[in-house]
């Protein structure tokens, strides 16, 4: 971990020396040096996800695809939705609109009294001689986040006008590794403010939180793949894979699974499947190929998502005002 470490310290120094410096100097930007210099760090992440979505996730859809891929301009917009999020795009609006709210808000706290905890810590006694190393706080984080991904994907898909901008996300027929950020941005603003509060709760380190959100998108790209890619009956209790995330998908089974028009739905977790069947939304049944919604069919409505990227926003913002 630490060898990992000290390799991304020395490509985010060069990349920020090099490219993003100048940058901000020639913007007239010399004050945002530090915060430049933490978006370096987010951008170097995101182009390392996207080596690893192209070269890897790739090569497992094209090894074993689940079904023909026909509707290109749709995996484009897909992949103008991963380039926002994982080359920062989303991320720097966040941190001129949201991040300055949470630092009021945790500072009133502290003004009251009311402090965060620091989890690892807490932690610590419980497993001696481990949790002083960099993968017992990774993986303590990454459980912590996953039980409250899968709170906040049961409430989008159990609130109309949650679901109202959840859709745009299954509103997508072909199911493609650049799926994973297809959301509405409103829906992502949410999720993040969720996120990055119960970071700032929890005490979790920069460092750390980087690690965490680069580990998780990783893995959801991965869910979101168009392959078979089969990693056996423990494994995939015990990781979510493209199998398990693909049914959460399936017309009817992943969101409607009380019958036309329900809420509801089955596998909502993103990393860790245990949750699903801790709470008994767990469905292991054999991958379904029909993905999308409902009333997207044309014998339901045909209902229109939109093709673009701006019209699918717009009509997430029209749905959720009906």
């Amino acid at each position: 971990m630490n060898l990992v470490s000290q390799h991304f310290d020395t490509a985010q120094q060069w990349l920020f020396e090099t490219v993003v410096q100048p940058l901000a100097f020639d913007l007239g930007l010399g004050n945002l040096l530090e915060d430049a210099y933490n978006a370096t760090g987010w951008l170097l992440v995101g182009l390392l996800q996207l080596v690893i979505m192209v070269v890897v996730f790739g090569a497992l859809e094209r090894w074993r695809p689940v079904e023909a891929v026909t509707d290109r301009r749709a995996v484009r917009v897909d992949m103008l939705y991963s380039f926002i999020h994982r080359l920062g795009v989303f991320r720097l609006v966040m941190f001129f609109s949201l991040d300055p709210v949470i630092d009021a808000l945790f500072g009133w706290a502290r003004v009251q009294g009311v402090d965060g905890i620091h989890l690892d810590a807490l932690a610590a006694p419980w497993w001696p001689g481990v949790s002083d190393t960099a993968w017992f706080s990774l993986v303590l984080y990454l459980l912590v986040f996953d039980f409250v991904d899968y709170w906040i994907h049961r409430g989008q898909h159990a609130s109309n006008a949650w679901w109202a901008l959840h859709a745009v996300h299954h509103s997508q027929r072909q199911m493609t590794l650049w799926s994973d950020n297809r959301n509405h941005l409103l829906d992502d603003v949410i999720r993040a403010l969720i996120i990055a509060v119960v970071a700032r709760a929890i005490g979790v380190p920069p460092g750390q939180f980087v690690a965490v959100v680069a580990v998780t998108l990783l893995i959801e790209s991965l869910s979101h793949a168009n392959t078979r890619l089969r990693l056996g009956s423990v494994i995939e209790r015990l990781l979510v894979s493209p199998r398990f995330h693909r049914v959460h998908h399936a017309i009817g089974i992943g969101h409607e699974s009380h019958g036309p028009g329900s809420l509801g739905g089955h596998n909502f977790a993103v990393l860790f499947p245990v949750w699903d069947i801790l709470f008994g939304t767990a469905d292991f049944r054999s991958p379904v190929e029909s993905t999308g919604i409902r009333d997207q069919l044309p014998d339901q409505g045909a209902r229109d998502y939109g093709r673009g990227f701006w019209a699918q926003q717009w009509l997430g913002l029209k749905r959720l005002l009906a």
